[in-house]
């Protein structure tokens, strides 16, 4: 990872279980890489299980969801002088083989946030049925609105600049940090580019997609798109 000092952000809402393992594999595939782990509010052992493992751990006062968390994450990074900061997935589902990869087109100046992509190559993923129906919808919204082709905005797994870090301490949308945040980093000019990598089921715990944030994820997000698209970027 030479070339960029690199901060690896990890939200985590109740995730003792599979916290553990996630941070163990991190520190055995990347561990030149320094490791963030921003509780969001957990009622569990979260921040302990971190904290035993000698990772550095933010606690929020309660459950703000991983919008907050993220933005947390960014804070923090741009106050102690990272060049970038990776979004990762306390649950498993990422695969830190492929973190050289995500920040590859970072190092070399092409984009400004790497998206991890399920879908820009065949990796044998699927998701449930109501959420390809989903992310086929907002991945053509951003796709037209950006007028550059993203496959998989659902993506929790991104490589973000330092200069993205800093305008998102002022501009950040609410909620759901998926299309309307890619949407609002499209419209000041940051460019993107997604990289294929593999996902896998989590380890243990439970989905943020029960059913009933299914039912309203869709029309919560695309309302925080719409309204990314509205507003006027607020100025740092």
């Amino acid at each position: 990872m030479s070339g960029l000092r690199v901060l690896v952000i990890i939200p985590a809402h109740d995730e003792q279980e599979s916290l553990p393992a996630t941070l163990d594999e991190l520190r055995a595939v990347a561990p030149g890489l320094d490791l963030l782990v921003v509780d969001d509010g957990s009622r569990d052992g979260t921040a302990g299980v971190a904290r035993a493992r000698g990772v550095r751990v933010l606690r929020l006062p309660f459950n703000l969801g991983v919008g907050a968390a993220l933005q947390t994450g960014f804070r923090w990074a741009v106050e102690h002088g990272y060049d970038a900061g990776v979004q990762f997935d306390a649950d498993g589902q990422h695969d830190p083989a492929t973190l050289e990869a995500l920040l590859e087109p970072l190092r070399a100046g092409r984009c400004d946030v790497s998206i991890g992509s399920r879908y820009v190559q065949r990796s044998g993923y699927r998701a449930p049925a109501a959420r390809r129906l989903g992310m086929v919808l907002f991945s053509g919204l951003v796709s037209a609105v950006l007028r550059v082709r993203i496959t998989d905005t659902t993506s929790g797994f991104r490589a973000y600049a330092r200069r993205v870090m800093e305008v998102c301490q002022h501009d950040f949308p609410r909620d759901f940090p998926d299309a309307p945040l890619l949407i609002a980093l499209g419209r000041r000019g940051f460019r993107m580019e997604e990289v294929p990598v593999r996902m896998r089921a989590r380890r243990a715990g439970r989905s943020f997609y029960t059913l009933g944030t299914s039912l309203y994820y869709p029309y919560k997000n695309l309302l925080a798109s719409l309204m990314a698209l509205l507003q006027r970027p607020a100025q740092p």
